[in-house]
């Protein structure tokens, strides 16, 4: 995710103050970081890939905030499958561009608290999809990405 993207999701976002944060395609970390410094209690970076997770563990070491963001180098799937139960106050899904999988993240979606938020990364030029559960309640497009935003449906 670009700097002023992120930027811009936690400017819509607001106070964070307390909440948890599953980053489920992390990167570099770089969204639950910003997470903690905007307040955030807890985060949880997820990423597959061996390069990202030691940025990630790097980034944690610098920073020093290991005690908040824990990392680790799994595939979302499985580590959904492993933790069905595991809860977030805001779900963000970042995958990359050229590896979507819807499926994927209608899975993930089961990690949003009843009253939690659901943050989705997407190409500015394809229609977000939807989920069963879930109402899309914003979309901010910007160029060649989209933040869209869902809540449970009541």
């Amino acid at each position: 995710m670009a700097d002023k993207i992120r930027g811009a999701l936690f400017n819509i976002l607001g106070d964070i103050d307390g909440l948890t944060v599953l980053d489920a395609f992390a990167g570099s970390g770089a969204l639950s970081l910003e997470a903690i410094s905007r307040g955030a209690k807890s985060a949880l970076a997820i990423d597959r890939d061996k390069t990202a997770y030691s940025q990630i563990l790097k980034n944690l070491r610098m920073l020093e905030v290991e005690d908040q963001v824990k990392a680790i180098r799994v595939n979302a799937s499985s580590w959904s499958d492993h933790n069905p139960d595991a809860q977030f106050d805001i779900v963000i899904l970042a995958p990359p561009y050229d590896h979507l999988q819807e499926s994927l993240l209608a899975k993930l979606t089961r990690h949003v608290t009843d009253s939690g938020l659901l943050v989705l990364d997407w190409p500015g030029h394809k229609a977000a999809p939807t989920f069963d559960e879930f109402e899309q309640i914003k979309s901010k497009n910007y160029g060649d990405a989209q933040l869209v935003f869902y809540r449970r449906k009541e």
